[in-house]
């Protein structure tokens, strides 16, 4: 099951936050095909979020195919994003990196554009089109 954090300071528009750690949560496989989401109710109650800001960010998965809404069932994963488990040696190795950063002063932001600045040296196709603006949420599951 997903945990979702909002951060109402991001100025990251909150239903963009549920779509992008659901995402998030598919992608590290703590969320797998035929797994249901939390009901607008349960997020609500756990966020304080209007259920509206809920559903749109489930019509939006919706629409990118990602979960489907069986009526009177809930709102189920219907596939899986990228292959980067929860449990992959190389997050090991990141949350090793992420831990000396911080122990060395660096800010989340100094982290962010450090990690940025590589990811666009390895991945230059993608760095003329950035993914969407992440929210710092601490650990996913």
């Amino acid at each position: 099951m997903v945990d979702y954090r909002i951060d109402r300071r991001s100025g990251v528009a909150t239903y963009v936050q549920i779509v992008q750690q659901t995402k998030q949560a598919i992608r590290l496989g703590l969320l797998a095909p035929g797994d249901k989401l939390p009901t607008a109710r349960e997020v609500v109650e756990a966020t304080a979020v209007n259920p509206n800001t809920v559903l749109k960010a489930y019509r939006e998965l919706e629409r990118e195919g990602l979960v489907e809404a069986r009526r009177g069932l809930g709102t189920f994963v219907r596939r899986t994003l990228g292959a980067a488990p929860a449990d992959s040696p190389l997050r090991a190795e990141l949350e090793d990196w992420a831990a000396r950063a911080r122990e060395s002063g660096l800010e989340w932001e100094d982290v962010a554009a450090l990690f940025t600045a590589v990811l666009e040296t390895h991945y230059p196709e993608q760095a003329a089109h950035p993914a969407p603006a992440h929210t710092p949420q601490g650990d996913p599951s």
